[in-house]
């Protein structure tokens, strides 16, 4: 069986791209499984897959984060992953899907463990919004606020790779800036009628395709408004996701013993020595097709 990759919330198992990605691992909510339980459902996890990768966002409440180190202390496994993403929900659920979709290549569980922040910084994600009135997770600044009160005001609003806010409609407005390589747009709706992602950010960025998917239950509260549209580009082409990964030099985790890419390992966090040269700046140039595939 290929690595597991667990999530902790369905809205983060997005359809898989094609018949070969396997869905993720839905992990039991502590207020609906005892502790008890979650070491036996954790257990059968290794046992079948032999390793999990269990992605833990920033915005998971602290008792799921607790119970999910607390199963790994106790398990005393080091084929348990736990990642820490700091990315929105919907940007979050496309990682995921990427991850998924490396567990049928020839990678080792460390290796996709690791690849994960090497993913993550291609991942375009923001969203447009009705008010920032109470926008915490990006800059915000008092004409931003203020304008927020005004009838009818639209802001877009990037979280990733680089913090930006503007207001549409405002002299000398642009688009925020998209990816220089080949992405689709993945969009969700909240309590916003706009079709300005589809019409004016998606032939702006040049995506290859755009799909809308159910918002996250999590993005009112990360987004800080229910009046928002959600979106977020990602590489959706496994070929190009395996050059990604493949190009960039691995090494052996120095306490743990798996492989990883990066300077951290996926499974035991161990940082690499400092002797140790980190993978170049070649891994995170504008990827492209490549003939090799996975």
């Amino acid at each position: 069986m290929p690595t597991a990759i667990a999530v902790t919330s369905a809205d983060l198992a997005l359809p898989a791209p094609d018949r070969h990605t396997p869905p993720p691992v839905l992990l039991s909510a502590p207020d609906r499984v005892d502790l008890e339980g979650s070491l036996a459902e954790t257990a059968a996890l290794v046992e079948r897959h032999g390793h999990v990768v269990a992605v833990v966002p920033s915005w998971l409440p602290a008792p799921t984060v607790r119970r999910l180190h607390t199963v790994r202390a106790i398990l005393e496994s080091d084929r348990i992953a736990l990642l820490d993403i700091d990315l929105p929900p919907l940007a979050t659920a496309l990682l995921v899907r990427q991850l998924r979709q490396l567990t049928v290549c020839d990678f080792s569980p460390g290796v996709i463990a690791s690849a994960a922040r090497l993913l993550a910084h291609y991942i375009h994600a923001g969203a447009l919004l009705g008010s920032v009135a109470r926008l915490d997770r990006v800059p915000v600044g008092l004409g931003a606020h203020a304008k927020s009160w005004a009838p009818g005001a639209l802001f877009a609003v990037m979280a990733h790779p680089a913090p930006r806010l503007a207001k549409l409609g405002a002299p000398g407005f642009t688009p925020p800036p998209g990816p220089a390589y080949a992405t689709h747009l993945t969009f969700a709706r909240g309590q916003l009628a706009s079709d300005w992602v589809t019409a004016e950010l998606a032939p702006a960025w040049q995506v290859q395709g755009v799909l809308e998917n159910p918002l996250p239950a999590d993005s009112p509260t990360w987004w800080a408004t229910p009046k928002l549209v959600e979106f977020a580009a990602a590489i959706p082409d496994l070929t190009v996701l395996y050059q990604l990964v493949a190009s960039v030099r691995r090494e052996q985790c120095r306490w743990c013993g798996l492989e990883l890419i990066g300077d951290r390992c996926g499974f035991c966090a161990a940082p690499l020595t400092p002797t140790t040269t980190p993978p170049g700046a070649s891994a995170y140039a504008s990827p492209t097709a490549s003939a090799a595939g996975p």
